[in-house]
């Protein structure tokens, strides 16, 4: 963690190790800094305070390695690697960029093979239908119960990508919609990275909307030009290891085109570029009913005020999520600036964030991708 004063007077002296006395979230490198930084940092200190005081409640997860993939990474008594490496999935497939050695050589160029899966054995996946119709999930625990998988699978750490997005369709009213959504729901769903390693587990959303025509525009820079419009059928659930698993039976994951696709419950479309340049070309055969932009990072971008600006021109709900609760709050204040108004779906935990800590991040306070979702 670097010095929260770092560039404001003087060249930092060693490591950041002497944190706020107040709120415990940043921490500097000597006393002097800390003191020269107090002017910038006091606005935001009571507000930090808070947020730390609710650490236990981003760590409250059902999971039987929530205390190893919480709590310890965050003391650095595990590592992301490790906690890969001892369920044998360590840089193996769509794992591959879940760990920092992972991220550092993922190119998102690199197109995933046909064969796709959990690289895990049936009984901790969701590779095939459910064996139950879907009540309203409101929890992991609600979601492992339904697609029978033990708490011990690690399987959570990708699937937080379509429970977020089940999950923000509930927060915005459109799963009691049907009227509108009829059997096709459309979403847009802006600046896609990781993601594009691990499309296969999108395929979870065709038992997350039974009976749905689910179409994702993925529109983000990240997007590789040469996969730009590239179109991608989720024919079937991401597949498991066992040979004689029902789901080596069904037709491939992927069916890539670039003309026309066969019909499918799931069905993605990727662009690159900012959402601002490309919605009107998009729009066009691809009205949205949602927006949705994962770990956005919108005050850290200049690029989203044209963005923000073009959704509110739109007029349709948009979720958007980040790491912790401070970028959050940071997010909202310049989306309020923005279009004059309040956020009118408040900054709140998704219960569906990723069940592990981000490691080394900026602030003391415990990071999750998709931690906080908040809207307009």
């Amino acid at each position: 963690m670097e010095c929260a004063g770092k560039g404001s007077g003087t060249r930092c002296i060693g490591p950041a190790r002497r944190r706020c006395g107040r709120c415990g979230a940043v921490a500097y490198c000597s006393a002097s800094h800390r003191i020269s930084h107090w002017n910038d940092h006091k606005e935001e200190c009571e507000r930090l305070e808070q947020q730390m005081k609710r650490v236990d409640v981003l760590n409250d997860l059902p999971f039987t390695f929530s205390e190893e993939a919480t709590v310890q990474v965050c003391e650095k008594q595990e590592t992301r690697c490790s906690f890969l490496r001892k369920r044998g999935i360590h840089f193996v497939g769509m794992w591959t960029c879940e760990c920092s050695c992972g991220l550092s050589v993922a190119s998102f160029d690199h197109e995933r093979s046909k064969d796709d899966g959990w690289d895990l054995a049936s009984i901790l996946c969701p590779c095939s239908e459910p064996s139950s119709p879907i009540n309203s999930l409101r929890s992991w625990k609600d979601y492992y119960e339904w697609r029978s998988i033990p708490l011990h699978s690690p399987v959570a750490l990708l699937l937080h990508w379509p429970l977020t997005i089940y999950y923000a369709t509930q927060v915005t009213g459109l799963r009691s919609l049907s009227s509108i959504i009829s059997n096709k729901l459309i979403i847009h769903y802006l600046g896609p990275e990781i993601e594009l390693l691990q499309l296969a587990v999108f395929g979870e959303l065709r038992a997350l909307f039974p009976g749905v025509q689910v179409h994702i525009e993925l529109i983000g820079p990240a997007i590789p030009q040469h996969r730009d419009g590239e179109k991608i059928n989720l024919c079937s659930y991401a597949h498991c290891t066992d040979a004689d698993c029902i789901c080596k039976s069904s037709s491939d994951n992927f069916d890539r085109s670039l003309g026309t696709v066969r019909s499918s419950a799931v069905t993605l479309q990727l662009h690159k570029g900012f959402y601002h340049d490309r919605y009107r070309d998009i729009a066009k055969d691809s009205f949205p009913h949602l927006v949705i932009a994962p770990n956005a990072g919108i005050a850290a971008y200049s690029s989203w005020s044209s963005t923000i600006e073009l959704i509110k021109e739109i007029n349709v709900p948009a979720v958007f999520s980040d790491y912790c609760e401070e970028a959050c709050h940071l997010a909202a204040c310049n989306i309020s600036t923005i279009i004059g108004c309040p956020l009118s779906l408040p900054i709140q935990l998704n219960p569906f964030r990723q069940p592990m800590v981000v490691e080394d991040s900026a602030l003391f306070l415990p990071s999750y991708s998709n931690c906080f979702l908040f809207g307009i």
